[in-house]
């Protein structure tokens, strides 16, 4: 599919001598107004608490363009080459590293999908072979695949930081004139947009831009609501730990670092390396949670949990965790993305059922042009929903929806 966008990034939009607002500091409002910036528009970025602190700060950080739908593939590969471009700006690096999933004996509906995704992938020019559970284990000594019914790997893959990329475009922004104002609420007013700043009762004055653009994560529904706007968008929260390995054995330890990342269809959990440990999530709880009072701690049941696939996996993790934490994803009725105008002047980009990151680079830059007069992507498309449909919230790793 073609997203009509240009060659370079760095190419401007029809029309960008605007003034935007950008409420939401993580990657996607932090690319948005890099982007903006470096085009000549007027930038002011609102972040309640500091770059990269929310959703962005508790992400995974593995980023690949293996996807069997045409669209989340040309946008995934957008976002990949974007990646490496800023790769070594400021404390953002992005180390290129293969990505795996797999459907263990067994498991036929996951296996199916596997093998029905991956010519799929190929059709849309994604790098993606099928393995066998012997070829898996030739590749990848140290990843237990004697019960693996069916694997495939995406070349074209890497991990990050992700909190470190929020920075350096934020940084990047700034350096192009963009306002960066951190430890800033705002709350948005229509007909005209406009912005306002601090808590309820201690206004500032509203702050009036041609656009604004709302990517603040699971609170963008929160911030819609009050000036009367449903969004079709529930958050729901999600689980990830860091867990040492071969802590006593240096081969080990080197061993687990070339790993790639991958995903245990069966088992319904991730992992990749991050330095000499094992960074890994599951813990999908696929109700919606309110963004304003949520659990940000693990549960002690995801813990064991995962440590118990990770050490039937992966030889010489560690028996506890050495950090756990929660965060928040965003669910849509179809699984895909809110991103576009909702009414003159005001924009949206949320709702990525734990992809957002990986395709941040892509989405901030696609949201900033139609900010600019560019075209938008009609399956993206906010103003597809009423917003008050019911829908059951759908982990975003599932196989059935990639």
């Amino acid at each position: 599919m073609d997203l009509d966008l240009p060659d370079s990034p760095s190419t401007p939009p029809p029309d960008p001598d605007r003034s935007v607002a950008v409420i939401g500091g993580g990657a996607v409002g932090s690319t948005a107004a890099r982007d903006l910036a470096r085009w000549g528009a007027d930038v002011t970025l609102f972040e309640r608490d500091a770059v990269g602190a929310g959703a962005t700060g508790r992400a995974a950080g593995i980023v690949y363009d293996a996807f069997a739908e045409d669209l989340d593939a040309v946008v995934a590969a957008r976002a990949l080459d974007r990646f490496r471009e800023l790769s070594g700006t400021g404390e953002f690096e992005l180390t290129d590293r293969p990505y795996v999933w797999f459907a263990r004996e067994g498991d036929d509906r996951n296996a199916e999908a596997i093998r029905e995704q991956v010519p799929r992938m190929r059709a849309n020019g994604r790098e993606v072979d099928i393995l066998s559970a012997d070829e898996l284990a030739e590749r990848w000594p140290t990843l237990r695949a004697d019960d693996v019914a069916v694997a495939a790997v995406a070349e074209s893959a890497g991990t990050t930081t992700p909190a470190t990329y929020a920075a350096a475009t934020a940084e990047l922004a700034e350096a192009d004139g963009a306002t960066i104002e951190t430890g800033t609420a705002a709350r948005i007013e229509t007909d005209p947009v406009a912005v306002r700043t601090g808590d309820e009762g201690g206004d500032t004055d509203a702050r009036q831009f041609d656009a604004v653009l709302v990517a603040a994560g699971a609170r963008t529904p929160g911030l819609l609501a009050d000036p009367g706007i449903e969004l079709a968008c529930e958050a729901y929260r999600v689980q990830a730990l860091t867990v040492g390995v071969g802590t006593e054995d240096d081969e080990q330890r080197d061993r687990a670092a070339a790993l790639p990342s991958f995903y245990d269809a069966t088992g319904g959990y991730y992992a990749r390396p991050k330095g000499d440990e094992l960074l890994a999530g599951d813990g999908t709880e696929p109700v919606p949670a309110d963004p304003d009072d949520w659990d940000a701690e693990s549960d002690a049941w995801f813990r064991e949990d995962v440590l118990e696939h990770l050490s039937g996996r992966v030889g010489g993790v560690e028996s506890t965790a050495s950090d756990a934490w929660a965060g928040l994803c965003t669910a849509t009725p179809d699984r895909d993305p809110l991103v576009g105008e909702l009414e003159s002047g005001l924009f949206v980009a949320t709702g990525f059922h734990g992809h957002g990151f990986m395709r941040a680079p892509a989405i901030g830059e696609l949201v900033a042009r139609q900010l600019c007069g560019a075209d938008g992507v009609a399956p993206f498309d906010p103003t597809r929903f009423d917003g008050r449909e019911e829908f059951e919230i759908v982990e975003g790793m599932a196989l059935d929806g990639d």
